[in-house]
């Protein structure tokens, strides 16, 4: 039988320390309050009779800056040897082609009507969506410039030296700099210097310029890398030899004959082949220029009101010939109008090919001058090196033996072939390229205005 005064023995709420079984655990108990001050706490740990000396001489009361600069990483500022070579990247926003973010094909974004199925560009040698291979196409990279800003932000550029870095050469720290050649704030162009290049023996210089890495930072940042080694060369050319067609005028001057004529297609239709590679330069040309029998002798005067100087054309030879250039137009094109462009933006040479007029009728033969050379890629190499010789100027290498060779909105097979390409607003963004900012552009204009 149970003892009644067991009952009294138990616990009760009463009889414990607090009304928590919790905070009667030292381990679950509360921090005890703090009412000092730091002051009062380390004056009770201090022995009132120790006394500590400011080591600082001569005013204990100032901290002096000694100069030595301290880094988390275990090297000298400048690591590398001189002489290192050098690469510089100019980095061009492409802002006449912003890139926005991907509409879902269920969005309403052109009233009661849907965008059509559009092929990506490069996924096919076709626009039909009927012919183009069952296999998707690769995706596209995510593009950024719509997150980050439209124009080349800091973290644009902290993604391309890791781009660098991660390529798949043997590691090395790298000393960079850059410089915002058109404005501080919101920079559409930015100038980085870095150094060491990679090991040739591992990643050449042509083979860097061409890099998936690089093409696809390029499409996800809307931006165009252009490569060069610096040097003195760099920085001061003296010679600058432009195409016409589509490079320092907007138009392609045959199809604009065409037109006048009325044999648009026929015309179209040759320059298809000679894209598809089924005609040379020499034979596309002869094929059209046969088109042109009959023409008046006076049909390239007719078509001066209708030829369109491309933009910045004016100002960027104004400024190379503030620089000291000597400037030449080699054109496919024909001889007339090369020399009436040579006179407006005053080149100093100006060779293009020769139309066979008939003197009596003054029409077009439809043939071309027998004594006068094709102007082809072959003959603008002739062409490039005997205007250099003339002006006692030093021959360096490629592209077509220039000593850099920009595709300037060009086709996409030659913007492939070509070391370099832009695709910009303005042909003053060539200027760039030579490290000049937006203030020294401004002045050589104003010089040769």
């Amino acid at each position: 039988m149970a003892d009644p005064n067991a009952s009294r023995q138990r616990p009760s709420l009463g009889q414990m320390r607090s009304s928590s079984f919790i905070q009667d655990h030292q381990q679950y108990k509360p921090p005890p309050a703090i009412n000092q001050t730091i002051g009062e706490v380390l004056g009770s740990q201090l022995d009132e009779s120790l006394t500590i000396a400011n080591p600082i001489h001569p005013d204990p009361e100032r901290v002096h800056d000694s100069g030595v600069i301290h880094s988390i990483f275990n090297h000298h500022t400048n690591q590398l040897a001189t002489g290192t070579p050098r690469i510089v990247a100019t980095i061009f926003y492409k802002s006449s082609n912003p890139v926005h973010p991907h509409f879902h094909p269920d969005a309403n974004t052109q009233g009661d009507k849907l965008p059509s199925p559009r092929v990506p560009e490069g996924s096919a040698p076709t626009d039909d969506l009927e012919k183009i291979p069952r296999e998707p196409p690769v995706p596209e990279p995510e593009p950024l410039d719509h997150i980050y800003g439209p124009y080349v932000s800091q973290l644009c550029l902290t993604n391309f030296l890791q781009t660098l870095e991660s390529l798949p050469t043997p590691y090395q720290r790298m000393n960079t700099s850059h410089r915002c050649l058109d404005r501080d704030a919101h920079p559409r162009v930015v100038e980085v210097t870095f150094s060491p290049p990679p090991d040739p023996e591992y990643l050449s210089f042509d083979d860097l310029r061409k890099h998936e890495s690089i093409w696809r930072f390029e499409r996800e940042w809307n931006v165009e890398v252009v490569l060069q080694k610096e040097s003195v060369f760099r920085r001061h050319k003296r010679l600058a030899v432009f195409d016409m067609d589509s490079t320092l005028i907007e138009n392609e001057v045959i199809d604009e004959i065409a037109k006048f004529i009325g044999v648009e297609k026929e015309v179209s239709e040759i320059t298809e082949r000679a894209m598809n590679g089924e005609l040379d330069f020499s034979a596309s040309l002869r094929e059209r220029v046969g088109l042109l029998k009959g023409v008046p002798a006076d049909v390239f005067d007719k078509l001066k009101s209708v030829i369109t100087i491309a933009k910045g054309a004016r100002e960027l030879c104004a400024a190379l010939k503030a620089l000291g250039f000597k400037m030449a137009v080699l054109s496919g094109g024909f001889q007339p109008l090369a020399e009436w462009l040579a006179g407006q933006l005053g080149l100093d040479y100006a060779v293009a090919n020769h139309l066979e007029i008939d003197p009596e009728t003054q029409t077009l033969t439809g043939k071309l001058v027998e004594n006068k050379p094709i102007i082809n890629a072959e003959m603008k190499r002739t062409l490039l090196k005997s205007i250099a010789a003339e002006n006692n100027i030093p021959f360096l290498r490629h592209w077509l033996s220039a000593g850099l060779g920009v595709a300037w909105r060009a086709k996409p097979k030659v913007q492939l072939e070509a070391p370099t390409r832009i695709n910009g607003e303005s042909l003053v963004d060539i200027l760039h390229l030579f490290g000049l900012e937006k203030e020294d552009i401004v002045e050589l204009s104003e010089k040769a205005q």
